[in-house]
C-alpha cells in the first residue's frame, strides 16, 4: 500500500492572466502548479479545502492550516 508523503508548503494565489486560483504544491525542490476553478471571491476555507484535494490527487497530505493564501 502506497502512502502519501506530505507536502512541504502549499500556497494559494490568484493567477489573474489565467482568471483561475493557482494552488502550488512544493516538496523539497520540486514544485508541482494546478489549477482550480473556485469562483474570485471564493472563502479561504473553499481555496483551502481545493488545495487539499488536489495534493490528495498528487499523492500529497497537507494539514490545512499551513495553506497560504495571497489574495490580489
Amino acid at each position: 500500500m502506497l502512502r502519501n508523503m506530505e507536502a512541504d508548503r502549499v500556497e494559494v494565489t490568484r493567477d489573474e492572466q489565467h482568471k483561475r486560483w493557482l494552488i502550488r504544491i512544493q516538496i523539497g525542490e520540486e514544485v508541482i502548479r494546478r489549477y482550480t476553478h473556485e469562483p474570485k471571491d471564493a472563502s479561504q476555507d473553499t481555496l483551502r479545502i481545493a488545495a487539499v484535494k488536489i495534493a490528495g490527487d498528487e499523492g500529497y497530505t497537507v494539514n490545512p492550516a499551513h495553506i497560504v493564501v495571497s489574495r490580489p
